[in-house]
């Protein structure tokens, strides 16, 4: 990569965002270039610290979290003499230390007491969820093992850091109501000696939850240096237990003698726009990309939003706006619940990179621009990304946003085809009646009065429109990649492991990105929540996990020729931006490979005696029970996984065409070409057209002449 290119186009990203009136700064402030922000004033040290005069980057000034702080924190401001907090310095204030993210480990999580090992100090975590079985190793929160005002919850640091405030949510559970209603706060040097945050002369008492869901923020009065802090609760609800879940805001102070945290630190060298856009900054950042790289890039849109947002979509390809016979097309979505943020922002990020980096002739990536044509859609619900983004990163909680405006979950509202094919299977009246790919839509899902969302309808008429080989839509809560099919089989089970014809392939599609995430496939993460995907390196089968019908993945493999697989980027939904550049490098390699395996397989072009491509031939592969159609100008693509494999190219009114294809190990389909004769009724149909004449019906020929032959006998 040629960095003086990319920091040249970056710069002109910057100018050309800011000259349309954007509201934000460039990002990449102090920490990702060395530089030192000095202390605010007002800072409070712990006693006998000596550290007052410490600085700390400062990694929030472009945080999204946009709470109100609570009535005592306010009064408290108002009591102490330093300067207080506003509004405007919520937003840039210090990241979370990352409970949420898993950053802090569960060895630096401790409590007084627990209630059980599943509700221990490692479940304390903010928008943790809880299993099914409430009462398993996974629970939904930290509870103490006695309700009394001497319990508590305390995070370890590791180093002196600036604490800014804490957020704080009840138990997540089904069936029980366990929240916090105050607490106090404290901090300390050694975990022996415990200073509280006070209210003037007194000890504060912090405002906390009113229910178990909604994160409550309360920020401390005055900026605070130590190494520990610890939450201890005053007041629960009447009818419940001490239970929380709790995230801490503060910014580590600067340790260049320090290693082990130098060595962990992560950062990128890649000039990107690392912050969260809202709809029009999406936009703006859109038209800014396709001004740098006009050549290769063009912004179109598939649809509306209920509220009338359109769903802009970038197209990357060295022949934008058409469709070229033997180039495969891929697409990428996110945003389907409009609060997993972190896929909206990466698919972003990877615009920006592959005109970057095709400006700067990397081969990699411009043999991949000019090989594919690739499909980005950022936001499939900007309704309810909104709503998210009105929340901000850390009080949005696990749902605000995730569905569309008028309430539908986009994720599980396509079709169930599954049904219709399966049904079929069990009838054995297959391909009859019921073929096994290009399952038609059925009449009651296109009617107007059918609960349908306009942005489920937008995509599917764009997945008709275009011949996608291969998909991924990328979602969050979890750190794992689901394959089809996402429904069981069995009606009478929740779980499942319900594979396709095509297991095989979607394995391998999976692992291809897994495999080069930065965590996914490492054994000593911790889990996100309640399940362990290490068992399969960090892919799962969608059925197996937990019943999906009417998914974006089973619809696509069923109704198209595309291989469409979820893509679960991250634990936190919503991370802080501070943790952009850290999850881009998490995931830029895998957003690559993955793309680049829509090229591994056969391809080829299926066309009569004259020459012209045959739409809409069917390509069937010996023992798999999953065929494609040809697209428009007779191409096709099959993914398959290296291999001796025998193909039929069939059409109605052709004569088939078998042939042995061999798909070998290195990168790049295997051309497999096939030429179709017209069968003889077709050829004496046309040839009969062609001089004005009907061909004749043999079924209805055969009784008149039999008719005839009896009269001549008699």
């Amino acid at each position: 990569m040629c960095k003086s290119a990319c920091e040249l186009l970056g710069s002109r990203i910057r100018s050309g965002l800011n000259a349309q009136g954007s509201a934000f700064p460039w990002p990449g402030g102090p920490e990702l270039h060395g530089k030192q922000e000095s202390e605010e004033p007002g800072t409070h040290s712990v006693p006998l610290l000596g550290a007052a005069d410490l600085g700390c980057g400062s990694r929030g000034k472009n945080s999204n979290r946009k709470g109100v702080r609570t009535k005592s924190s306010e009064k408290a401001a108002s009591d102490d003499h330093s300067i207080p907090v506003t509004r405007g310095d919520v937003r840039q204030g210090c990241p979370p230390l990352g409970l949420e993210t898993l950053k802090i480990t569960d060895f630096q999580l401790h409590a007084s007491t627990v209630k059980r090992y599943g509700l221990g100090a490692h479940r304390g975590r903010l928008n943790i969820q809880a299993g099914i079985n409430e009462n398993d190793f996974y629970d939904g929160a930290w509870c103490a093992g006695r309700n009394d005002l001497h319990q508590w919850i305390e995070v370890d640091a590791r180093r002196l850091t600036r604490f800014t405030g804490v957020i704080t949510q009840g138990r997540n559970s089904l069936w029980l109501s366990d929240w916090v209603t105050s607490y106090k706060v404290m901090v300390s040097n050694d975990s022996h000696t415990w200073v509280t945050i006070k209210n003037g002369s007194g000890d504060m008492i912090f405002e906390g939850n009113s229910e178990k869901e909604i994160p409550v923020l309360n920020e401390l009065p005055v900026p605070t240096v130590a190494r520990y802090i610890r939450v201890n609760p005053q007041s629960w609800f009447d009818s419940g237990s001490i239970c929380m879940r709790l995230e801490i805001l503060g910014c580590p102070l600067p340790d260049p003698n320090n290693y082990y945290h130098r060595r962990n630190e992560m950062t990128t060298t890649d000039n990107l726009d690392f912050k969260h856009h809202s709809y029009k900054e999406m936009r703006q950042l859109m038209k800014v990309v396709n001004g740098m790289c006009p050549n290769i890039t063009r912004i179109y849109n598939i649809g509306k939003s209920h509220q009338g947002l359109k769903l802009y979509a970038v197209e990357i390809s060295d022949h934008p706006g058409e469709h070229e016979v033997g180039e495969p097309e891929f697409h990428y979505v996110a945003g389907a619940h409009g609060n997993e943020v972190l896929g909206r922002e990466l698919v972003l990020l990877l615009m920006q990179f592959l005109c970057q980096e095709y400006l700067a002739r990397n081969a990699r990536i411009v043999r991949l621009v000019e090989e594919t044509r690739i499909h980005i859609l950022p936001s499939l619900n900007p309704d309810g990304y909104e709503k998210a983004f009105e929340g901000g990163s850390e009080l949005g909680g696990w749902s605000l946003g995730r569905w569309t405006h008028d309430g539908i979950d986009i994720n599980n509202n396509f079709p169930d085809l599954n049904t219709l094919l399966w049904e079929a299977e069990d009838r054995q009246n297959i391909p009859r009646k019921v073929p096994n790919h290009h399952i038609a839509i059925p009449e009651w899902f296109l009617s107007e009065n059918a609960t349908v969302a306009v942005e489920t309808r937008a995509v599917i008429a764009w997945m008709e429109k275009i011949p996608f080989v291969l998909g991924g839509n990328l979602q969050g809560g979890e750190l794992v990649v689901a394959y089809p099919y996402d429904m069981v089989r069995s009606l009478w089970k929740t779980q499942e492991r319900t594979p396709t014809p095509d297991d095989h392939v979607f394995r391998w599609l999976a692992y291809s990105y897994a495999s080069t995430h930065r965590l996914m496939t490492d054994a000593r993460r911790r889990v996100c929540h309640t399940e362990d995907f290490q068992k399969e390196d960090g892919t799962v089968n969608g059925a197996s996990w937990h019943t999906v019908a009417g998914s974006l993945n089973d619809f696509s493999y069923l109704h198209t020729n595309c291989f469409e697989l979820s893509i679960y980027v991250g634990c936190d939904k919503y991370p802080h931006e501070s943790e952009l550049p850290e999850e881009w490098e998490n995931n830029r390699e895998s957003l690559i490979v993955f793309m680049e395996q829509v090229h591994r397989g056969i391809k080829g072009i299926v066309k009569d005696l004259h020459g012209k491509g045959i739409p809409g031939a069917v390509i069937a592969v010996e023992g798999v029970s999953h065929d494609i159609r040809t697209a428009s100008d007779g191409d096709y693509w099959r993914l398959l996984n290296p291999g001796e494999y025998v193909v039929t190219a069939k059409a109605e009114g052709f004569t088939s065409s078998t042939k042995t294809c061999m798909v070998g190990y290195d990168m790049g389909a295997t051309q497999c070409d096939f030429t179709l004769g017209k069968t003889n009724l077709a050829r004496i149909r046309e040839i009969m057209e062609r001089f004005g004449k009907q061909p004749v019906s043999l079924p209805a020929r055969r009784p008149k002449l039999r008719g005839r032959k009896r009269r001549q006998r008699g």
